[in-house]
């Protein structure tokens, strides 16, 4: 039996006339991770995206599993393809949902005439093929308001499509429709979650992660590439900068109070970001701050982190909890890694009382104190990149 992948748009469809390009890029985002299954063919018509193997051979589970953690698909369903003609749907229907209803004790049948030309309505065709699936189905009753399974038969321009399972998408938008930005990741929990909830949102990201050896060790920087690997799967291939922050964090400790060592150093990280988003035309910087969490990330510590900043600073975790920030690293693989006890450049040098309330005037006359612009220059000179790439196996 002839098999398809009809994938829902959702907010895309909300786009006026730059519907097009946002359809476009999702295509492409789908082309790409299915690339290596087999051959597929993709059609658009009526908020829907078609994605039909052409090729016996092409794995339609795994292509199933793929299309679960790409951006800007609503919901999906993988339908059998069937002739607009009540009869083959009827007994294509019995054989593809077989399985479903066999292991079900309730259902129902919902229908979607898109084709107005198709002779039966929409009410007579979920009664007619719901009698039917009863006629063959003993063990099976009705229920419409909280069924097992709900069959879904939809009558559209090409063909009729015949499916019970339907999966949730992952949403958003697709990766690469918003412009790029650079995600600030360090070894915890909340960045690589920020990255993903922008990368939702349709933003190509690069990921940028700074080292102090010997005070930060090889596994740290290891624990952060993993990191950057499990993104992959939600944003594409992710570009991965590392900047040697020793002597920045070593001068910092020489020559500011140490009440103002987080906040200083934040600052010069995020002028060493904003260099290299300069050369690589990054539009924006995401950090994984959330209000209050910890004394540099109060309102009055933010405000003076973003004193520096002449590119937008992006924080989609600003007003959620840790419990909340830790679901969502559950979901997507990140969170038993973020736990691994291997510390980053952030925890060197850590003063024992932070000013929770920095006043912008009094930072800079400290950062005054020493001339940082050369060493910032000199890291980002020394600044190593590599690609991680979205693995397809």
């Amino acid at each position: 039996m002839k098999e398809i992948i009809l994938l829902k748009e959702g907010e895309i469809a909300l786009k006026g006339l730059n519907r097009a390009t946002f359809e476009d890029i999702l295509v492409k985002n789908v082309r790409y991770r299915l690339k290596d299954l087999g051959k597929f063919k993709y059609t658009r018509a009526q908020s829907t995206i078609y994605v039909r193997p052409e090729e016996d051979t092409c794995d339609m589970d795994e292509a199933v599993e793929r299309i679960k953690s790409i951006f800007g698909v609503a919901a999906f369903s993988r339908a059998a393809i069937v002739e607009k003609d009540f009869e083959d749907i009827k007994a294509k229907a019995v054989e593809y949902v077989a399985e479903e209803l066999e292991n079900a004790r309730t259902f129902k049948v919902e229908a979607k005439r898109s084709d107005k030309s198709f002779p039966m309505k929409t009410p007579e065709i979920t009664r007619e093929l719901g009698g039917y699936l009863l006629s063959k189905f003993h063990h099976l009753k009705v229920d419409v308001h909280n069924p097992d399974v709900v069959v879904m038969v939809e009558i559209r321009d090409f063909a009729a499509y015949v499916y019970a399972k339907r999966y949730q998408g992952a949403g958003g938008l697709p990766v690469g429709s918003g412009g790029k930005a650079m995600l600030l990741l360090s070894g915890g929990i909340d960045s690589p979650v920020a990255g993903y909830m922008m990368a939702k949102r349709g933003l190509k990201i690069s990921a940028i992660h700074f080292i102090s050896p010997p005070y930060t060790s090889d596994r740290a920087k290891q624990k952060v590439e993993e990191l950057c690997e499990l993104l992959t799967p939600y944003c594409g291939d992710i570009q991965f900068y590392c900047v040697p922050f020793t002597k920045i964090q070593e001068e910092i400790r020489e020559h500011c109070p140490e009440e103002f060592f987080t906040i200083i150093m934040r600052r010069l990280m995020m002028k060493i970001a904003q260099k290299i988003c300069a050369k690589n035309k990054f539009q924006a910087l995401i950090t994984g701050e959330s209000v209050g969490q910890v004394a540099s990330q109060t309102l009055h510590a933010l405000a003076t982190t973003d004193a520096v900043c002449e590119i937008p600073v992006l924080r989609p975790l600003i007003g959620m909890d840790k419990t909340e920030i830790i679901a969502i690293a559950n979901q997507i693989g990140t969170f038993e890694t973020s736990i691994q006890p291997y510390e980053d450049c952030c925890t060197v040098f850590t003063p024992k009382h932070p000013k929770t309330r920095p006043q912008l005037k009094f930072v800079e006359l400290a950062e005054s104190k020493f001339d940082f612009e050369p060493l910032l220059d000199e890291a980002v000179e020394n600044t190593t990149m590599e690609v991680k790439r979205m693995e397809l196996y």
